[in-house]
């Protein structure tokens, strides 16, 4: 699956438990969804693998992984995910890391937290994360700030407060994709508002 020169759509995983949540992922790629980032900061690596074992191996191309990255050879996974700190943390050693999986054939993203840090960033990138966009669904007092990416030349996704009603915004703001959290996980109904979200980007992005 070839990504890097469409718009897409990717949904990061709750924090919290979810009921049934192997179920629910299987259901949002079976509806369309293109990336799942596996974000789970209190799962150990045990549990990591029960959720995956639990996902159905044909999507398991469509994952990426924020911890425990050594699990993306073992299942076969679309790539890693390295957060902010722990980017910051590699520091010299970041491109050494970032290759060791490029040249694997997997793909590698991160987060920002500001624009300004994404292009004096030395490394590249398969995409980067860069939030708060609009403020959050899924953590109170985190405040959007309204980026505006239309400059960059980075494929940048926007995060944070992504909604149906917020996908025009995102767009005009120059972001080539969206990242949903909240907007799904925060709902009664994770698959239907997904699948909104995934209307609403289409409409606003098709040609």
């Amino acid at each position: 699956m070839i990504l890097n020169n469409i718009r897409m759509v990717i949904v990061l995983t709750s924090e919290k438990n979810v009921s049934e949540e192997a179920n629910v992922i299987n259901s949002l790629f079976a509806n369309g969804l293109q990336v799942l980032h596996l974000r789970k900061p209190e799962f150990s690596k045990e549990r990591y693998r029960e959720l995956l074992d639990q996902i159905e191996k044909p999507f398991h191309n469509r994952i990426m992984l924020h911890y425990f990255h050594d699990l993306c050879k073992e299942y076969k996974l679309r790539g890693v995910h390295i957060q902010e700190k722990p980017r910051i943390d590699l520091g010299a050693k970041l491109e050494k890391y970032v290759q060791s999986y490029i040249e694997k054939g997997y793909r590698v993203s991160s987060s920002f937290h500001l624009p300004e840090a994404i292009e004096a960033c030395p490394v590249s990138f398969d995409y980067v994360l860069l939030s708060p966009v609009f403020s959050s669904i899924s953590k109170q007092g985190y405040e959007g700030r309204g980026f505006d990416v239309t400059q960059s030349s980075k494929k940048i996704i926007g995060m944070g407060g992504i909604n149906k009603e917020t996908i025009r915004a995102t767009c005009d703001l120059g972001y080539k994709g969206v990242g949903i959290l909240g907007g799904v996980w925060n709902t009664t109904d994770p698959l239907t508002s997904f699948i909104e979200i995934q209307q609403a980007y289409e409409a606003v992005t098709k040609k």
